[in-house]
């Protein structure tokens, strides 16, 4: 048997480290992969609760609305107040500018008006490193957040930007800022954004989202 020399050894140990480090090289590392968040996992307690209430919610309003004599007006709307009027199997809108158009509908308390109406403004899709974001971009209110896939709709999770604030707090930064609502098709090129009982004024907010067109 041929004895290997103390440099041989120093020798064969080298090459072995090397080969250890190419073999590691050419394995890929292990990757951890995570699920995007559930809008369910993202949203407060409050907000889980204001959207699993969303059929009671559209009753409590279109009731309210109806008794305070808003009915013709409930009528001609059409599709965008009839609550089961949600188109299955529809994705949200593509990223882009959009025109939107607030109703609000039912009062939560006296001398609030049970019906109003509001102009056009310009809102906005995009597609952020985490999603979809949605941006009512203006009037004095205006919804910002993140729209989440949720079989045939969208569920948006957001905060509400006031006056000439520039930015969002961001969604649960303060609860009376947040906002909880569903985003569903129903036309072609056309979808609502419902908000189930949001802190302010109305017992349901339902916003129109039509795309702005090449002059818009």
């Amino acid at each position: 048997m041929t004895l290997c020399s103390p440099l041989c050894l120093r020798t064969a140990a080298l090459i072995a480290a090397a080969l250890s480090v190419a073999a590691c090289a050419s394995t890929p590392a292990p990757t951890d992969t995570v699920a995007p968040m559930s809008w369910r996992a993202a949203a407060t307690e409050t907000d889980r609760d204001r959207i699993r209430t969303l059929r009671r919610a559209w009753a409590d309003a279109l009731a309210d609305a109806q008794a305070a004599g808003q009915g013709d007006r409930i009528t001609a709307a059409g599709v965008l107040l009839d609550p089961d009027a949600a188109q299955p199997g529809s994705a949200p809108p593509p990223p882009g500018r959009y025109r939107c158009a607030v109703r609000k509908i039912g009062a939560q308390q006296p001398g609030v008006l049970s019906y109003v109406e509001y102009p056009t403004f310009a809102c906005r899709i995009r597609v952020e490193a985490d999603g979809l974001h949605f941006a009512k971009l203006t009037g004095s209110q205006r919804q910002v957040g993140r729209l989440y896939p949720d079989e045939d709709r969208s569920v948006f999770l957001g905060s509400m930007v006031l006056g000439d604030e520039t930015r969002s707090l961001g969604y649960g930064r303060d609860t009376e800022r947040d906002l909880a609502g569903v985003l569903e098709r129903i036309g072609p090129e056309r979808w609502r954004l419902v908000f189930p009982y949001p802190h302010w004024e109305s017992l349901l907010d339902v916003m129109e989202i039509t795309p702005m067109g090449e002059n818009g």
